[in-house]
């Protein structure tokens, strides 16, 4: 059950998932500090941040300067979320090279989230994501409260299915499926990704999304993992939220999700002692205390070193 080998990826997103919700607004050299840090430790894709509308993310209306300011490292990739076309002449204007692009599958969430059905928001994005690929960028499709909405409860299996095999005709690189609610449980995960393996095109991959607002986000990653999942959504500290989902906590921590796939012999490049720091620094920002785990005990015995 659990004879798990090779690498797992973890896709950082404290910049963006993590800062969208926060009323302080962190400066351009704040975020490029908590880059730096992230890169330093090991994570190999990190999303800067978004590229929507001011009025509805302000604490992100500076991801087009940020992404102008970054000096590349080799080996990560600097990823950026964009939801129409705008967004996408955005990122076009600054170079980004790799694209969240999603839609809900909750209709109450998509009208909150872009005003838009889900079968409107399904039409206007396929343009952008066709238009994204002919130019070369990455994308990455996501499907957001694709298990479980924070207003409809459950959501239905063969409508994530539709979109992901849409998703998949269109040539993404990989399909993202959000809990955007932290409602999920890791029999759900596990028969929904399989589901999903059956109905993509083999090479496009999957990816999950996990936010930790029960408890069970951990659990959840090992269900993806032993449905074949290998591309995981974490954030520095466990930070985030969904601005328009009402009681949504933070995402799964990076430093958790790395331990986690440590511990049952899953390679991320993640030093996660190494965020420790960071996340200290981030709380002493935001006033408060992070919901991470491991960046609060003492590491194990086995895993001590002298730096820590």
């Amino acid at each position: 059950m659990y004879e798990l080998a090779g690498q797992v990826l973890i896709e950082d997103e404290f910049l963006r998932d993590g800062l969208q919700n926060e009323p302080r607004r962190f400066s351009i050299e704040e975020k490029l500090h908590f880059l730096s840090a992230l890169e330093a430790a090991g994570l190999r894709r990190i999303q800067v941040g978004s590229l929507v509308h001011p009025k509805w993310v302000p604490q992100l209306a500076d991801t087009d300067e940020l992404f102008t300011r970054i000096t590349p490292r080799p080996g990560v990739t600097y990823s950026a979320l964009v939801l129409n076309r705008a967004g996408l002449d955005r990122a076009l204007a600054v170079g980004v090279r790799h694209l969240s692009i999603s839609v809900s599958a909750s209709e109450t969430h998509s009208q909150k989230n872009l005003n838009r059905s889900v079968d409107e928001a399904r039409s206007a994005i396929v343009p952008t994501i066709e238009r994204a690929l002919a130019e070369g960028v990455a994308v990455r499709a996501g499907i957001q409260s694709a298990l479980g909405c924070g207003f409809e409860g459950r959501i239905d299996l063969a409508r994530v299915t539709e979109i992901a095999r849409d998703f998949s005709a269109l040539g993404v690189d990989e399909i993202n499926i959000a809990d955007t609610a932290g409602l999920a449980d890791p029999r759900q995960v596990h028969t929904l990704c399989t589901r999903l393996r059956d109905e993509i095109a083999p090479e496009t991959r999957l990816s999950l999304h996990l936010h930790d607002t029960r408890g069970m986000g951990i659990a959840n990653l090992v269900a993806g993992l032993q449905a074949g999942v290998r591309i995981f959504d974490a954030a520095l500290g466990g930070l985030g939220g969904c601005p328009f989902v009402p009681g949504a906590t933070g995402n799964i921590a990076t430093e958790d999700a790395a331990f986690a796939c440590e511990q049952m012999g899953l390679e991320t490049g993640i030093d996660w002692q190494a965020l420790r720091s960071p996340v200290a620094e981030a709380e002493g920002l935001l006033g408060r205390r992070l919901p991470a785990r491991t960046s609060h005990v003492p590491p194990p015995p086995w895993a001590q070193r002298e730096d820590t």
